[in-house]
């Protein structure tokens, strides 16, 4: 969204009137959603060398000249979504950012959450032809009052030109909290619980989706068999983080 003289205006007073800090820290910033110094330096960012696939973050490169190096959950297991990527590695520091916003209605980082996203997913973005957000039960959707998938799709829109298509994916079907799950839990959980609203909207096309936090993939994974189903030509994944777990790069 662009920002307009009268929108800077409310902004300034609102700085004035409530001092901006770090969402992190609490130490005074220069303006909100703004982190400091201390924060950044908390914060895990994820980067290349990295599987091809899922996005998990190697330790070292790969081979001299490997052209595609996926990681040994995607070799047995390939995931259903055609690329992953996140700019953050969900733990105890991220969090906080994560649930306020998830939970707390804290809309003053997403812009640079957008930021993030768009410069780790920009392969995944790439060539793309709509951004879709990782859709709510309607009855989660009244008690939280908003997706907080669509709006990162609403803030990556300008940065990427890519339209978002809010109603081409929904949840049908309630599902409990993945929290505490194990990934085949959460796979069993989320068997079913998608539907495409549009399949000749979808076929060909090469889509995006977009959530916040990506823990085994099961999500991501049961929304792009749906999408694949519907004819989709490439289903991508770019995530605000992802769970980063050293004993078991499977997702």
């Amino acid at each position: 969204m662009v920002e307009t003289g009268l929108h800077r205006l409310g902004r300034g007073l609102a700085d004035i009137i409530w001092p901006p800090v770090c969402p992190l820290t609490g130490q005074a910033v220069d303006r909100s959603g703004h982190l400091s110094a201390q924060a950044w330096q908390r914060l895990t960012f994820l980067e290349a060398p990295w599987c091809d696939q899922c996005g998990w973050p190697f330790p070292y490169p790969g081979g001299v000249g490997a052209s595609l190096t996926l990681c040994a959950g995607c070799i047995a297991n390939p995931p259903r979504y055609d690329r992953a990527r996140a700019p953050l590695a969900y733990d105890g520091v991220a969090s906080p950012l994560v649930v306020g916003f998830k939970h707390g209605s804290r809309r003053d980082m997403i812009g640079q959450f957008a930021r993030w996203m768009a410069r780790a997913g920009s392969d995944c973005l790439d060539g793309a032809d709509a951004l879709v957000p990782v859709p709510l039960h309607w009855r989660r959707l009244i008690a939280r009052r908003y997706n907080q998938s669509a709006l990162l799709c609403r803030a990556l829109a300008p940065l990427t030109g890519l339209p978002v298509w809010t109603d081409l994916l929904v949840r049908h079907r309630p599902t409990p909290s993945q929290a505490g799950r194990t990934a085949r839990m959460r796979r069993r959980n989320m068997a079913a619980a998608f539907a495409v609203t549009g399949p000749s909207r979808t076929a060909g096309r090469h889509l995006v989706l977009i959530d916040d936090v990506m823990t085994t993939g099961a999500t991501v994974t049961a929304c792009a068999r749906q999408l694949k189903r519907a004819g989709a030509a490439s289903v991508r994944v770019v995530a605000l983080c992802r769970v980063v777990r050293e004993t078991d790069p499977t997702i």
